[in-house]
């Protein structure tokens, strides 16, 4: 079992904080390109659904020193179904939205790891992702972090795994 960790160590600079009333407004106001709206939902549906799913959604914004750049949300998964074998509990990537203006800087790269992270901290072994397939999607970065497709599809996204193990 190799010790190494499937993504590289973040730079100090950069972090993750809860969205709360005092970053809320930046929150909102992160937008990814406009070639990418089709691939993502906007940070204010992930929030929505943040508030409906309760403790199953963990949103946080990207911050490179004081300023955000992006935001993140992930999923804890702690339900167990009997009925569906081979079903194991999942969690993962729910969204990931880095701001026009900032990406290919690495910010992607630090969040999809402190998600890894935090699934490691809560005892998986596995980050889920889905996605949009399509030219100029998200498929190619997930790749380079070491996601797998599973072959399942959720909706019309492509599930796809990283092993934490």
């Amino acid at each position: 079992m190799s010790t190494e960790s499937p993504l590289p160590a973040a730079p100090s600079a950069l972090r993750l904080e809860p969205v709360t009333p005092k970053n809320i407004d930046a929150a909102l106001e992160l937008k990814v390109r406009p070639d990418q709206e089709r691939f993502v939902s906007p940070v204010v549906k992930s929030l929505a659904e943040a508030y409906a799913h309760g403790e199953t959604a963990w949103p946080r914004l990207v911050y490179d020193g004081d300023r955000p750049v992006g935001f993140v949300m992930a999923f804890f998964d702690v339900t167990f179904y009997p009925d569906r074998p081979g079903d194991l509990p999942r969690s993962g990537l729910w969204r990931l939205n880095i701001a026009a203006g900032t990406q290919g800087r690495g910010y992607g790269r630090f969040a999809v790891e402190q998600v890894a992270a935090e699934i490691r901290r809560r005892g998986g072994s596995r980050v889920t992702v889905t996605y949009v397939p399509g030219e100029d999607g998200p498929e190619p970065f997930y790749a380079r972090l070491g996601f797998r497709p599973t072959g399942e599809l959720s909706g019309d996204q492509t599930v796809a795994e990283l092993d934490l193990s």
